[in-house]
């Protein structure tokens, strides 16, 4: 189920964001809240079962109607799948490295075809958190102050769109903004 909470971020007391003033699982509600804030949120279909050892190219083919939609209209021309497990070599670096906030000189678009990721957006004064799970469309604009976080124990496979052909590349504010808020596993333990 997505969810969204909103924080208002105090500066003056950035490790306590205290209590969202907004939670909820409607989708509907989801992307009027971040419409709002010049950010996209869609439900799609992911309905196509992957094998656990599918490649890339594999992926990418079996979503090939959505990936030819999306490059159609944001002009992206590289395209990739990001998938995480519990025994990815990389999940603790790769963790790590998103859960750093940062920004992107380009959009960053995301379709969640399997499992969940957290995605955390600082817009002005609010920290919006955006659990994605199966489903999710999910479109940052470039600039957006934003990290990501997979979990201790990640699943979850999106499909990535980028204008830029290496792919992510991000660049970290340096703030330690993320540390004062919930992360993915302080989600599922409330739930």
């Amino acid at each position: 189920m997505s969810l969204l909470s909103i924080y208002r971020h105090h500066a003056s007391r950035p490790a306590n964001p205290g209590e969202p003033s907004l939670v909820t699982s409607d989708p509907e509600l989801i992307e009027a809240q971040l419409s709002e804030r010049g950010l996209a949120f869609q439900r799609w279909s992911a309905t196509i079962d992957l094998p656990q050892q599918a490649s890339q190219e594999q992926i990418l083919s079996a979503y090939a109607d959505a990936v030819a939609k999306v490059q159609r209209q944001g002009g992206y021309r590289t395209v990739d799948a990001i998938r995480v497990t519990p025994i990815h070599p990389e999940r603790e670096t790769l963790r790590k490295k998103f859960l750093a906030e940062h920004i992107h000189s380009e959009d960053e678009v995301r379709f969640f075809v399997e499992g969940r990721g957290l995605f955390s957006l600082h817009v002005g004064d609010e920290v919006l958190q955006v659990l994605c799970e199966t489903d999710d469309w999910i479109a940052i604009p470039a600039g957006t102050k934003h990290w990501f976080d997979m979990g201790s124990q990640p699943r979850f496979c999106a499909l990535r769109f980028f204008q830029n052909p290496n792919g992510w590349v991000a660049q970290f504010t340096g703030d330690a903004i993320a540390a004062g808020y919930p992360t993915l596993d302080d989600l599922v333990k409330r739930a």
